[in-house]
C-alpha cells in the first residue's frame, strides 16, 4: 500500500514536470516565430524605402536657362548631373562667333542656373564668363576657371599655346582648386607662375 502511494506521487510529479516543460517549449517556439516575423517585416520595409529613394533619384530633373549665342535660347529640362555642354546642345548648339572657351562646358549644371554664352566680341570687351560673371573682377585679377583664351593671353608670359593648355586642363579636371595648381599645366613652370600669381585667382 505504501509502495503504491509512492509510485502515484512520483507519477504525478513526472506528469507535472512534463506539462511544464511542454509549456515552456511552446512559449519559446512562439517567441522565436514572433522575432522571425518581426525581422522579416523590418527587412521588407527597408527594401521598400530603398526602392522609393532610388525611384526619386532616377526621376530627378533640373531646369536651366540657356541664353546668349545659342541657336535656340530657352528653358530646358535635363537629367540631374548633366553638363553644360549638354545644356548647350539642347539649345541647338553654339552660334558662329560664340565665345565657346569663355565657360567650362565640362562643369555640372545646377537646377535654376542661367547659362549665358557671350559673343567673342562681348567676351573680349567686357570679360564676361559663361555664367554671367566677370572673368576679370574689379581687383583686376583673371579668373582661371572662367577666363577666355584671349583674356589669359593678357597675362605675363602666357601666349596662345599656354592659354589653350590652361583651358584644356580646367575642362579635363573640372576647374582649378587653387592658383598653385596652374603649375600642373603643361608648359607652365614655377618661374612663369611667380610672374603671374598676383594677376590671377580662382
Amino acid at each position: 500500500m505504501h509502495r503504491n502511494r509512492i509510485k502515484m506521487i512520483c507519477f504525478t510529479i513526472g506528469l507535472m514536470m512534463a506539462v511544464l516543460l511542454a509549456g515552456c517549449s511552446g512559449k519559446q517556439d512562439a517567441r522565436t516565430v514572433e522575432l522571425s516575423e518581426a525581422k522579416e517585416g523590418s527587412v521588407a520595409e527597408e527594401k521598400e524605402e530603398e526602392t522609393e529613394d532610388s525611384a526619386i533619384e532616377e526621376n530627378e530633373d533640373i531646369y536651366v536657362h540657356v541664353c546668349g549665342e545659342v541657336n535656340q535660347p530657352g528653358v530646358y529640362c535635363l537629367p540631374a548631373g548633366s553638363r553644360l555642354y549638354e545644356a548647350i546642345e539642347a539649345a541647338g548648339g553654339l552660334k558662329e562667333g560664340a565665345a565657346a572657351e569663355s565657360l567650362n562646358q565640362a562643369q555640372e549644371a545646377k537646377d535654376g542656373q542661367q547659362i549665358y554664352v557671350p559673343s567673342i566680341e562681348k567676351s573680349l570687351k567686357e570679360g564676361v564668363s559663361g555664367e554671367g560673371e566677370p572673368a576679370e573682377a574689379s581687383d583686376g585679377k583673371i579668373n582661371l576657371n572662367t577666363a577666355a583664351k584671349e583674356q589669359l593671353m593678357t597675362l605675363t608670359g602666357i601666349g596662345e599655346a599656354k592659354a589653350a593648355a590652361i583651358i584644356r586642363y580646367r575642362e579635363e579636371n573640372g576647374g582649378f582648386q587653387s592658383i598653385e595648381e596652374l603649375m600642373e599645366v603643361e608648359g607652365i613652370k614655377e618661374g612663369v607662375f611667380n610672374k603671374i600669381k598676383d594677376q590671377i585667382k580662382i
